[in-house]
Formats: structure tokens, C-alpha cells, sequence
């Protein structure tokens, strides 16, 4: 996909991005170091939660969810980071051997007040486990570099 800079997007744009599956070890891996609940790392006590089995960490969703937009090419190089986290809901749970995708959407655009090189895009990020069950959604504003002169 071409360079994308902010004049670029419009409310509306949307992406749907590949998807990937998660593995026990990965999700555990991940837990281990980022969100080490029991829940997240052992299977046994996992069972007697109120999950009745490991789930994955919503770290993790949120994580894998950012990667795969990327991967889709939506943002390049002329995004400058996020700035935040919005109204984070975590749905459904995520199990091992889920394979997440996810649509993400331009919701609004504004130049920056302060930066005239940049605007802000707010984007709001879905993702859906391989039955197309919504697990995750938020809003996240992003940084995103103007056309050059």
C-alpha cells in the first residue's frame, strides 16, 4: 500500500486485516511476563476460574490487534504513535487456538492546534475471534505525519 499521510484518510476508511491464531505457549509466554494472573498462565487453575480454562491476556488481544494492523499497511511510516486508549471493552474471551482479525475504522480527523506538520486520525479497532465474535473493541487517537510540501 502507497505512503498514507493524514489529507489521506477520511472518516469512513476502513481495513480489515489478516488474521493470526494463538497458541497455549504463546499466550502463556506472554502472561508470564506481561499479566501473570492465574487465569493466564495455569491451565489448572484456570479450570476453577470463572473462565472454566485459560484465556489469553487482553494485553495480548490489544497487542496482536495493533499488529495486524500494521501488517495490513494501513499505517506506514507517516504515523507518528498512538496517543491513547479509549473505552477498551474486552468482550469475549480469547482461548487458545483462537485466530483473531480485526477492522479498524477512521471515526474523525483533526489538523493539530499546536504541530502544523501532523493531525490527529481517532480509529476505532474490533477485533473477532475465527466465529466472528466481537472480543475486543476501543478507540485509539493517532499521530499521523501531513503530506510534506
Amino acid at each position: 500500500m502507497a505512503e498514507r499521510y493524514f489529507e489521506d484518510f477520511k472518516p469512513g476508511d476502513r481495513v480489515e486485516t489478516s488474521g493470526l491464531t494463538l497458541t497455549e505457549s504463546h499466550m502463556i509466554a506472554f502472561a508470564l511476563s506481561y499479566d501473570p494472573q492465574p487465569f493466564h498462565i495455569d491451565r489448572e487453575a484456570a479450570k476453577s476460574s470463572i473462565y472454566g480454562g485459560l484465556i489469553g491476556s487482553g494485553f495480548l488481544t490489544m497487542a496482536v490487534t495493533f499488529r495486524l494492523l500494521l501488517q495490513s499497511g494501513m499505517l506506514g511510516s507517516a504515523n507518528l504513535g498512538g496517543i491513547g486508549f479509549d473505552e477498551v471493552r474486552f468482550l469475549k474471551p480469547v482461548r487458545p487456538g483462537d485466530t483473531l482479525c480485526a477492522t479498524v475504522e477512521v471515526v474523525d480527523s483533526r489538523p493539530s492546534q499546536s504541530k502544523a506538520d501532523r493531525g490527529v486520525l481517532r480509529l476505532h479497532y474490533r477485533t473477532y475471534n475465527q466465529h466472528g465474535e466481537e472480543v475486543m473493541n476501543f478507540l485509539c487517537p493517532h499521530l499521523i505525519r501531513r503530506r510534506p510540501a
